[in-house]
């Protein structure tokens, strides 16, 4: 594959700064995270938003949705009607900005596929993608650290039935439990459709303190050579939202590509 655009993620407040951050370290795109709170309830709210978007050019955005215990498959009827809702609101926020590609993950947190069904799961997250597509938007599922999609063979199944595309987080994978106890392989995460994977976030690993930068390009040069044979995973989010660490990870990254 061609050398992936690299992006960072909206960890600026300030856009204008955000965005000569980015330029100055030769970042080409944004990856904007969006928490539920601080979603626009207003047309005016949307337009605000939109302009602040406006501002990060010519830095491509792409989008991304973790919001904590908002799922489409809780097994509270109403709790996943309202998940439903709040996703189709940002899927129709993000084709309003001229967004084209979103993430959104299945469980959220440890042991948070609890009160989760599988087969509401996979009917809802099945409507989201074929709402998406409606609205020329293509959503991604991420592999989380724990939970059903930290199993290779489940997030599979997950990509299968419902046909979401992919996003690919390494520090994720790299401690999910079924590699840790060598059930499965890193690799098994992409194997089965590596013609899905749109995005990767990249890092070391994920612990209780939050995202670890790597300390050298041997912790992470197979997983980013996993990355470089998928044919369309062509955007690579330096997944650290402190900038000593997010920089330490881009000299990493840059080193791969020497």
């Amino acid at each position: 594959m061609t050398r992936p655009r690299l992006a960072c993620c909206n960890f600026i407040s300030d856009v204008e700064a955000l965005k000569r951050f980015a330029l100055e370290h030769g970042f080409e795109g944004i990856d904007w995270s969006f928490r539920r709170a601080e979603l626009p309830d207003s047309a005016a709210g949307e337009e605000a938003l939109a302009r602040t978007i406006s501002r990060l050019a010519p830095l491509d955005v792409r989008y991304h949705c973790a919001f904590e215990k908002t799922d489409l498959g809780d097994i509270d009827a109403e709790r996943a009607r309202d998940a439903m809702r709040i996703f189709r609101q940002v899927c129709r926020l993000v084709s309003k900005l001229g967004g084209e590609v979103m993430t959104i993950h299945v469980g959220l947190g440890h042991d948070s596929t609890l009160d989760l069904s599988w087969e509401r799961t996979i009917e809802s997250l099945g409507h989201l993608v074929r709402y998406a597509k409606s609205l020329h938007l293509r959503l991604c599922l991420e592999n989380l650290a724990w939970g059903w999609t930290s199993r290779p063979d489940l997030f599979e199944k997950l990509i299968r039935k419902a046909g979401p595309w992919a996003t690919l987080d390494i520090g994720h994978a790299h401690v999910s439990p079924s590699v840790t106890t060598q059930h499965y392989d890193l690799e098994d995460f992409v194997r089965p459709h590596p013609e899905r994977f749109l995005n990767a976030h990249i890092y070391h690993e994920e612990n209780d303190d939050g995202h670890v930068p790597p300390t050298a390009l041997d912790e992470i040069v197979g997983r980013l050579h996993l990355l470089t044979e998928l044919p369309v995973c062509d955007w690579w989010v330096l997944e650290l939202r402190e900038k000593e660490p997010l920089l330490e990870t881009l000299a990493v990254v840059r080193r791969f590509w020497q």
